[in-house]
């Protein structure tokens, strides 16, 4: 391969890696005004979420990282305010961190790495409750949440096999 040839590929994937963080954006910001509660606290569906999939897939784990922090920090500036972005932060670590190394084993399908992640995603946030709020009594949501997860992180992972497969990716 080139260096024009090298060059080239990287600039394609700054380009997708900046389309993607802005549909995240654009689905976060939708989540954000339409309101969606099963009457538990920190219930989502977690749309953004799908591109953090697809840039796994299509891209790599660093630029889905990258995906994901730019859309956090933006979204918690715009919506959420710095404690949601924070728990987003918290949630998205150790739900990538999962994701990377499940997608790694080639044990999982796009499926079942998503839904991992949605877990881990919960979980992390979960964390990261646990520790400000400084009470453990707050896992009391933990069997909602990974369930939440579980379900949403399949929706996702199934949206994500179908756009990921129209895009031949």
């Amino acid at each position: 391969m080139t260096q024009y040839q090298t060059n080239r590929d990287k600039t394609k994937r700054i380009a997708v890696s900046a389309v993607l963080a802005s549909l995240g954006l654009i689905f976060s910001y939708i989540e954000a005004i339409i309101p969606f509660s099963i009457g538990v606290p920190g219930v989502k569906l977690g749309i953004a979420n799908l591109v953090v999939v697809i840039a796994l897939y299509a891209l790599g784990g660093s630029y889905a990282f990258s995906i994901n922090v730019i859309r956090i920090l933006i979204a918690g500036l715009l919506f959420n305010g710095i404690f949601g972005a924070l728990y987003s932060l918290g949630g998205a670590c150790v739900s990538l961190l999962t994701m990377i190394i499940l997608k790694k084993t080639n044990i999982f399908s796009i499926v079942g790495v998503s839904m991992a992640g949605g877990v881990a995603h919960n979980v992390g946030q979960m964390l990261i409750a646990a520790a400000i709020i400084s009470n453990i009594k707050i896992f009391i949501y933990f069997p909602v949440l990974l369930f939440s997860g579980m379900i949403t992180g399949i929706i996702i992972g199934f949206i994500s096999y179908l756009v990921l497969k129209k895009l031949n990716v």
